[in-house]
């Protein structure tokens, strides 16, 4: 499904965000992962902020829905199962959620090339992906430990 304007950009950022939370909670809750229960809550805490961060900037933004539209944007490079993560074992959580945090951070990336004629709301995103680069960072040091 191809990304062609703000609003579909922004809440496309927002549904990320919202599913890569809750893979976190459910992390959070799984007995495998008790380890790093804090570690996923915050991460999980760190995406509800995100996801408001980015329904804010929506509504504060929303005359510029009616932009040019966006070329060459899809959801499906971006398209990361996040599910799962009560039946898996630690690495494999730690595995996904380093995959989500970059996927997560190469969308704000490129999301932020697409609306810099909108230089607050681009570099909201590029803030926010600059987050998930740290927290893919913080992911990778625990799973080489």
């Amino acid at each position: 499904m191809e990304l062609k304007n703000f609003g579909s950009v922004l809440n496309f950022a927002a549904e990320l965000e919202a599913s890569d939370g809750a893979f976190y909670q459910c992390a959070a809750q799984n007995p495998s992962c008790q380890s790093y229960k804090d570690l996923f809550e915050w991460l999980s805490k760190e995406h509800k902020q995100n996801e408001q961060r980015i329904l804010r900037v929506r509504r504060e933004n929303v005359t510029e829905m009616i932009l040019e539209p966006i070329k060459d944007f899809t959801r499906i490079p971006f398209i990361l199962e996040s599910t799962g993560a009560e039946r898996m074992g630690l690495e494999e959580v730690l595995e996904r959620a380093r995959k989500l945090e970059m996927r997560s951070e190469h969308y704000y990336r490129e999301a932020a090339g697409k609306l810099k004629t909108l230089p607050e709301v681009s570099g909201e995103l590029k803030r926010i992906g600059k987050k998930h680069a740290v927290h893919e960072e913080k992911l990778r040091d625990l799973s080489t430990k």
